[in-house]
Formats: structure tokens, C-alpha cells, sequence
């Protein structure tokens, strides 16, 4: 149950509109439980009148709410005809309940409405601190999880600020006026009335320690659930070409079934609810009529027939209440289990933060590794190892080496997606730490080695992360990226949705798209991991020969399998298991016949075999 206190900020927000709720609350409430009142009113005025054997006059409706005794003085001045008093307090009956329906409605219109606004606020809490969290976490966390968190779990949650908080309010408003009356009208019968309740508590607390653990498990199953089939969707095309559609279906039956078990034995659980409560408040239905009955046979304890009726109607009014005990303690722990694995999330900190002096320079361009090394926690793999170099302003470098060498590392590390795990990394002699992450992001063009496209427009995917939404500049984009030709191919030009992670596409196109989304934002540094490798020699080609005047004045880092032959580098940085083993200019690695010169060697040589 601690887990939800820290909903309290939000409760705190919306005090206005919980506190109008509980105050509908009780109005609703009292104007029900006057309805017994005037019932009880109505049967002795009938008795009276009637002159009926065993009638017994009442203490002037002792324990009668004021505003019914000023009613029954009110009637009285029409009055004593029992058709005239049964038709009135009739209409009175009638109106009581129409009353009680506009603060019922009054009622959902602020805490429900209320609840939806926690929900609002939850789930942009959860997304904005998703947004936060660096790429370490990313690399331990399950999809499906996440996404779980912010949709299943938020909406138990909410099932707690709303609907969890109303049947409460209702329920300690309408035990509280009950039993108010009722020990006003009769302390005796009411106490005997009382008897069941301590055992209906001990049979909650019971059963609300099995529905929190067994939600807990629900939840855990449910993630997996959820990560099993959005990994299935988002690698489909993998799935049908290793024909393996049988075994995952398989695989997700036995997920969605532990599921299921998990399921039906929570509705096992909670179904002890309903027939426990029912049979104590039969019982205390029994009591009221069998005490009740004894006593006014007997003509003591100032038991009317009034009294009974009295009686069995507030009991009455607690059946729906009571009974929501099960429903509501079950939300409540389900939204405590949800609420639970939300805050662990919450309480997640990003490793990659702004340092409190954290400014934002404008940046030329100058890079410096100072002896840097990089440890990946998760798999404790040691990617980089006492790296140093310096590229000045302006600079073209590419950074070559075998697969594993650290070269996408490097790259991650200058756009502070990790940090270093010694060492130090300098834009423009500045410490990374120094310069706050959005402005060191926003003026560094990017195109990672695995591209990604939203399932959005063209033209959107290209303008993603720039202010600009002219079509002549982000034509101008895709042109020096070579795809603005294919893009007019395309059924709705610029418009065309490409689907989700651009499937529409093919790989090369995903590639020149994602390069002209980096060149669209016209940063200082460009950093290309990779991103040609899905396209033909031809197009390469193009491609390097408009980037040879596009980066004159821009710091430029390729990390390339190949040697680009029309695209001058000031610089070729070779990497080999996390160390730098050769740097200098091309010609001068060609000269020293090294790693570089010997792939140099390898590309000619293909080249001159095709």
C-alpha cells in the first residue's frame, strides 16, 4: 500500500476536484438514507391511523434526522388522510432520489474526470522520464516491459484514483450515516446487526494479501506477454523466412497461458468476495428481522414495526457498498502492484546527465580523445582501450577497422550517449560534461550503422529533428543524399508513409534518408557510422562527391568498412580490438603498409575483379 502514497503530488493538484467529489459524496449519501426515515414515518402514520392490533406509538421518531421531523411537522398541516400523508412522503421519496442521482452524477464528474487527469499526467511523467534515461538502460530493458508500464499499469493505477476512491468514499459515507441513524434509533438492535462485520474484516484482509501477490505475478506475465509479441510483429519478415511461425505461436500459448492460470486464480480469489458478503449481510438481514421481530412480539426495547423496516432498508443501502469491498480492494492492490513497478522505473536515474555548470558554447568543431577507455557494465566487454587523438576544425576523418573494434563506440561516446569509463573526451577543448546534452546533440548531425525511420511521411522522417519544414531545403537534403529522384517515385512523393521502421523502403533508401535527415540540420559535426553500406558502388559514389563540397568547413567522422576514394580525409584513425593502432594521413598509412594499406589493397583488387 506505500507504493501509492507516491500519488499523492497528483491527489494534491486535483484537491479541488476531490474534495467536490467527497462532498458529493456524502450528499448523495444523506439524501438516501433519509428514504428509510420516511419510510418508517409512512408506516406508523398507517398503523396509527388504521388503528391496527400491536401498534405501538412512537418516541416522536426519535433519532429522525431534523430535516425529516421539520417534514413530518410540514405534512402534518395537510393533513392526517392516509391516501394524502402515503402520497406525499411518496412524492418526498421520489425527489430523495432524484437528489441523490444529481450528486451521484456530480459525484463521477469529479472523481472519475479527476482520475483521467492523473492518468494524463502519469503517462507523460512515465514517457518524459523514458526520454531521460540513457542508452544503458535501454540495453537491459525488455520493449514489451516499457511499454507495459505506461499503458497497463497506469491504467490500474488509475482504476485506484478513480473508481477505488469513489466506491471508498461511498462506502465510509454510507456505513458512517447508517450507522449514525441506526445507533440513534435503536443501540441494542444495531449492535446486534454489527455482529458479522468483524468477520467479513478478517476475511478482506485474508484475501487481499492473495490478490496482491497473485497481481504481482499477473503483471510479471503480462510484460511477457507483451515483449514475446511485439518482438514477434517488429521481426515478422525474419519470422516467415525461417518458417518459424509454429514455434513462436507456440511458445506465446505457453506465455498466454500461465497467463491465464494466473488469471482465473486471482478470479477464484476475488469470487470468495460476493458469497462472503452476501451471507453477512443475510445474516445481519436475519438478526435485524429475528431481534427485531422478538421485541416488538414482547413490546420491549421500543421496537416498532417502523423500527424493522427502518432497519432492513439501511441494511440494504450497505449491500452494494459492502459488497464493493472485494471489487475495490482488489483494485487497490492490483494499482499497489502496478504503482510498485512504475516507481522502479521512476526511481531509475539516467548514468549520462548535465553537470551543474553545464553550459551551451557554439561549437566549431575541434575534438580531442584524451586516453580513453570504455567498459560496457551490462556484459562488462572493454570496447575501448587508452584511445588519443585530436582532430582539428574542419577536419575529414574516417575510422576503419574489423567488426568489434570499438569504432561505433567511439562515435557513441562523442554524442554522450555513454560515458567514458576513464578518461576524457573535449569538443572544442571543453570537457563533454561541460556542455549540456541537448545543445551538444542538436549541433551534431548523425546517421547511426542500424538507420531507423518513424511511421511517418517522407518528408517528416527527413525534417525529424530540425526546426525546418521547408520542402525546397529538405528536397535540397535528399538530393545531395541521392534519393530525391526515388522519393518522386514514390505513390505520394515527399507524402509517402513509409511505414512502420520504414518498411516500405528498401535498406538503401532507409540509409540515404536517415543521411539526409543529419545533412537537413546543417550541423558542425557530422558523424557517419556506417551508413552506406547498403548501397550500390554507383550511388556511393554520387554520394561522396556532393559530401566533398557539402563538408568543407564541417567536421566530418566516417566509420567505414570502405575507402572512400573520391571523399579527401585529413585523417584515418585504424582501430583493433579497442586500441588505436595506426593514425596519420592516407598517404602516409598507405606508405607504412599497415592495416590500411593492406585494405586499401583489397578494395583495388575487388574493384579491378568486377
Amino acid at each position: 500500500m506505500r507504493e501509492l502514497f507516491s500519488l499523492a503530488p497528483f491527489f494534491w493538484k486535483y484537491r479541488l476536484r476531490l474534495a467536490a467529489g467527497f462532498g458529493f459524496v456524502i450528499l448523495s449519501n444523506y439524501f438516501n438514507v433519509l428514504s428509510p426515515q420516511v419510510t418508517g414515518f409512512v408506516i406508523d402514520h398507517v398503523q396509527r391511523s388504521l388503528s391496527l392490533q400491536g401498534y405501538q406509538s412512537p418516541v416522536i421518531y426519535a433519532g429522525y434526522d431534523r430535516s425529516v421531523k421539520l417534514f413530518i411537522e410540514w405534512i402534518r398541516q395537510w393533513g392526517s388522510g392516509v391516501s394524502t400523508v402515503v402520497a406525499l412522503c411518496g412524492a418526498v421519496i421520489l425527489l430523495l432520489a432524484l437528489l441523490r442521482g444529481v450528486f451521484l452524477f456530480m459525484m463521477r464528474q469529479t472523481l472519475i474526470v479527476m482520475s483521467r487527469y492523473i492518468e494524463y499526467e502519469q503517462k507523460n511523467q512515465i514517457f518524459s522520464h523514458y526520454q531521460l534515461l540513457d542508452t544503458a538502460f535501454y540495453r537491459e530493458q525488455r520493449t514489451g516491459d516499457l511499454m507495459n508500464r505506461i499503458t497497463e499499469d497506469v491504467s490500474r493505477v488509475r482504476m485506484f484514483t478513480g473508481p477505488a476512491v469513489m466506491y471508498m468514499a461511498n462506502l465510509v459515507s454510507v456505513i458512517s450515516l447508517s450507522l449514525y441513524f441506526m445507533f440513534r434509533r435503536n443501540v441494542e438492535l444495531t449492535i446486534y446487526v454489527l455482529l458479522p462485520l468483524p468477520i467479513l474484516a478478517i476475511a478482506i484482509y485474508y484475501i487481499n494479501n492473495l490478490i496482491h501477490r497473485r497481481s504481482e505475478r499477473i503483471q510479471e506475465t503480462l510484460s511477457d506477454l507483451t515483449t514475446h509479441a511485439q518482438e514477434t510483429y517488429s521481426g515478422i519478415r525474419v519470422v516467415k523466412a525461417f518458417a518459424q511461425e509454429q514455434a513462436l505461436s507456440g511458445f506465446f500459448r505457453q506465455i498466454a497461458g500461465r497467463y491465464k492460470r494466473e488469471v482465473l486464480g486471482l478470479v477464484k480469489v476475488e469470487s470468495l468476495y460476493f458469497p462472503s458478503i452476501s451471507l453477512l449481510i443475510g445474516l445481519s438481514t436475519l438478526l435485524t428481522i429475528m431481534i427485531g421481530g422478538l421485541y416488538y412480539i414482547e413490546g420491549s426495547h421500543s421496537i416498532t414495526l417502523s423500527t424493522i423496516v427502518e432497519f432492513v432498508m439501511y441494511i440494504n443501502m450497505l449491500t452494494f457498498p459492502v459488497s464493493a469491498i472485494g471489487l475495490t480492494a482488489s483494485m487497490v492492490q492490483r494499482a499497489a502492484a502496478s504503482q510498485q513497478r512504475i516507481n522502479e522505473f521512476l526511481l531509475a536515474q539516467p548514468a549520462v546527465t548535465d553537470a551543474t555548470d553545464a553550459g551551451s558554447p557554439s561549437i566549431k568543431g575541434g575534438i580531442t580523445f584524451d586516453r580513453v577507455s570504455f567498459t560496457y557494465a551490462d556484459t562488462g566487454i572493454k570496447a575501448l582501450l587508452d584511445i588519443s587523438f585530436t582532430i582539428s576544425p574542419g577536419e575529414k576523418v574516417a575510422i576503419v577497422g574489423r567488426t568489434g573494434s570499438g569504432k561505433s563506440t567511439l562515435v557513441q561516446l562523442l554524442l554522450r550517449q555513454f560515458d567514458a569509463s576513464s578518461g576524457c573526451v573535449l569538443v572544442d577543448d571543453i570537457p563533454l560534461e561541460q556542455i549540456s546534452l541537448r545543445s551538444l546533440r542538436s549541433q551534431i548531425g548523425y546517421v547511426p550503422q542500424d538507420v531507423f525511420l518513424f511511421s511517418d511521411t517522407v518528408r517528416a522522417n527527413i525534417a525529424f529533428g530540425s526546426d525546418i519544414i521547408d520542402l525546397e531545403k529538405i528536397t535540397t537534403a535528399a538530393r545531395l543524399s541521392c534519393i530525391e529522384d526515388e522519393i518522386h517515385q514514390l505513390s505520394s512523393g515527399f507524402d509517402t508513409m513509409v511505414g512502420e521502421r520504414g518498411v516500405m523502403l528498401s535498406g538503401g533508401q532507409k540509409q540515404r534518408i536517415t543521411l539526409a535527415r543529419a545533412l537537413l540540420r546543417n550541423p558542425s559535426i557530422l558523424l557517419l557510422d556506417d551508413c552506406l553500406s547498403a548501397v550500390d558502388a554507383r550511388t556511393e559514389q554520387q554520394i561522396t562527391e556532393g559530401l566533398q563540397n557539402y563538408l568543407k568547413n564541417k567536421t566530418a567522422i566516417i566509420v567505414t568498412h570502405r575507402i572512400f576514394s573520391l571523399l579527401e580525409f585529413d585523417k584515418v584513425l585504424v582501430l583493433e580490438e579497442g586500441r588505436l593502432v595506426e593514425s596519420g594521413a592516407p598517404a602516409a598509412l598507405l606508405e607504412a603498409g599497415g592495416y590500411y594499406a593492406n585494405m586499401y589493397k583489397r578494395q583495388q583488387q575487388e574493384q579491378a575483379g568486377m
